[in-house]
């Protein structure tokens, strides 16, 4: 299994930094290897539903770990933003989200293990006139050209697990509920009040209606949950 120095790990990694030197590392997969917890670090050092990296290998194998509706075996596997985990033997579902600056899992209720929001990245155009909804999370789903025009890059997707169908779709507009994903706000959530289009070089800017205060972070942060009232359980702060 591949190791990482410890110090060097993602700041998302809820272990000790000094006691050892290495811990797993994320293998390649739906999310980068700084927005990720590694399989075995969550099951072991956040659930806490094995003690050792053997007894997380044993769980595995038995097929006893679901993520967004499909059976994982591979201990390294990054979970990333909106993942949804699921342990059917003691029936606990999570979804994970940021908060306070790093990801964590929160409980969620068996129903609201049949969905997951996806973030769209971008759009490309493919053979026989398709277009591909290219998602934070790797996934990717094709349609045509006049269903594609409905859905603009920073858009959010609500689909089904593990069927993939579109239940739902948030735009990136004010009005809408936006979380911020990354950086020093992370996990923050409010009505986007503004988007700012700025010339040049510069990222765009979103602004954040948060309990009456103006919150300013990059446009491309913005990870909508929702339009009047948030489609996920959000963390506790």
């Amino acid at each position: 299994m591949a190791h990482l120095k410890r110090l060097m790990a993602s700041k998302h990694f809820a272990i000790e930094r000094k006691t050892k030197k290495y811990t797993v590392a994320p293998s390649p997969g739906p999310h980068s290897k700084d927005e990720c917890v590694p399989l075995q670090i969550v099951l072991r050092d956040i659930i806490g539903v094995a003690s050792t990296g053997s007894e997380v290998k044993k769980i595995l194998n038995e097929g006893s770990i679901i993520i967004d509706g499909k059976i994982v075996k591979d201990p390294k596997f990054p979970l990333g933003m909106m993942d949804v985990l699921e342990i059917p033997k003691t029936k606990d579902v999570y979804r994970v989200i940021p908060n306070e600056g790093k990801l964590i899992l929160t409980k969620i209720d068996e129903s609201h293990a049949k969905f997951k929001l996806c973030k769209l990245t971008n759009k490309t155009t493919i053979k026989g006139g398709k277009f591909q909804l290219n998602m934070h999370d790797g996934r990717n789903i094709i349609m045509s050209e006049s269903d594609a025009k409905k859905y603009s890059v920073g858009d959010t997707i609500k689909i089904s697990l593990p069927e993939q169908k579109i239940t739902g779709h948030f735009a990136l507009k004010a009005g809408n509920l936006g979380m911020i994903e990354t950086g020093k706000y992370a996990g923050t959530v409010g009505k986007v009040k503004d988007i700012i289009l700025v010339k040049g070089r510069e990222n765009n800017k979103a602004v954040l209606d948060v309990n009456g205060s103006d919150v300013r972070t990059i446009k491309d942060y913005i990870f909508i949950i929702g339009e009047n009232t948030p489609e996920i359980v959000l963390g506790k702060k």
